[in-house]
């Protein structure tokens, strides 16, 4: 394997004329969940206070970057493996990313900490329940998957193995919106330290 190829300007250069450290931020749960919600709403908070984000969103990278992937284990494996470095990109552009991803296996997950690095990977656990997700299904997959009609399901035909210790963890069930998100604030500021 080649070596990496040297740059002039540096992770650290680009952080400072942003005015904040680069980090990714990954939001697992079950579909329905509020991933993909908190995210963006985080994202807005963020940007309001003039930080600069990128949200990456399962949904919007399988309609490109990972077109080719269907949801058999071995393809989940890879669209995180892909997410995760185009996660580690953007972070080293001095971006505060916010990855919205079921990442359905632990061990995929952690391959993200570890390629990330755990000082400035943020693990976001939306445990909310199956009964409330199911009740949401926004996309209408849980009623498909019921019918037989999608095969590979997470949470009913296929395993979720939840975090075993997230940086935070909420019931998107419980919670309000706004309440999670003045929490992850909090919870970014303290990882900075």
């Amino acid at each position: 394997m080649n070596p990496a190829q040297p740059f002039s300007i540096a992770r650290v250069d680009r952080e400072r004329l942003n005015g904040h450290r680069g980090k990714v931020v990954w939001f697992t749960g079950l579909s329905g969940s509020g991933k993909s919600t908190l995210a963006n709403a985080l994202e807005v908070e963020l940007h309001g206070r003039g930080m600069r984000t990128c949200l990456l969103d399962g949904d919007n990278l399988r309609q490109g970057l990972n077109r080719d992937l269907g949801f058999t284990e071995a393809d989940r494996v890879e669209n995180i493996r892909r997410v995760g470095e185009v996660a580690r990109l953007m972070m080293d552009a001095g971006l505060i990313v916010l990855a919205a991803f079921i990442s359905p296996f632990r061990r995929d997950r952690e391959m993200v900490r570890e390629r990330i690095g755990a000082r400035d990977f943020v693990e976001v656990y939306l445990a909310t329940p199956l009964e409330i997700c199911e009740q949401r299904d926004p996309k209408g997959l849980y009623r498909q998957a019921r019918a037989g009609q999608l095969a590979h399901m997470t949470g009913l035909t296929s395993p979720y193995e939840p975090p075993e210790s997230p940086e935070y963890r909420a019931d998107g069930a419980r919670r309000s919106l706004e309440e999670m998100v003045q929490d992850l604030v909090r919870c970014l500021a303290a990882a900075d330290r």
